[in-house]
């Protein structure tokens, strides 16, 4: 018999898909259960609406992933956390401190579990990986810097950034020129 799954079915398929089965498994298990329904010509094209609406939403989804990715991609931390003469910390900086700077400094609220497994125990600068997708990922930068040290980092990146911006600026009027001449 045809049918037409509505939930994920072991070894048969997903939620969507047209498969063929056993009429004793449709009959007593599939149908009764609610995870497919016979595959008449009305549910086939019921089926075929249901699966473009839900591409539709997919692409909506990752629109506004990709969106939310290019806020954080490259969002600079910094930590200040008390630490011993090796330089390592002691605690850690966790990927729940993570997600709560972030959702501090740019309003975007991530869960912590899209974001590095590995606390972070050492001074330094680290790139955090957060897994927004299969194929989307974006990187934040920590800074951790020993305690009480936090302001002159903050105003060390900020001086860096202008600067940076300052460079940008002058390349870019040096390429003006150069296509004017």
């Amino acid at each position: 018999m045809k049918v037409i799954l509505k939930d994920y079915v072991y070894m048969h398929g997903v939620a969507g898909d047209v498969v063929e089965v056993a009429d004793g498994f449709a009959r007593n298990y599939l149908i009764p259960q609610g995870k497919a329904v016979r595959a008449t010509p009305e549910e086939i094209e019921r089926n075929k609406q249901l699966l473009e609406q839900a591409a539709i939403r997919r692409q909506e989804l990752n629109e506004q992933l990709i969106a939310i990715a290019e806020r954080i991609n490259g969002v600079q931390l910094v930590f200040g956390r008390k630490a011993g003469r090796n330089n390592k910390l002691y605690g850690s900086v966790t990927a729940q401190d993570i997600a709560d700077a972030l959702r501090e400094k740019t309003g975007v609220d991530i869960n912590r579990r899209r974001i590095s497994e590995n606390s972070l125990r050492e001074l330094g600068v680290f790139e955090v990986p957060i897994r927004m997708s299969a194929e989307l990922s974006p990187t934040v930068i920590v800074i951790i810097v020993p305690e009480g040290e936090e302001e002159e980092a903050l105003a060390f990146l900020e001086a860096s950034n202008e600067e940076a911006d300052e460079t940008e600026a002058s390349a870019e009027e040096v390429a003006e020129e150069e296509t004017t001449e």
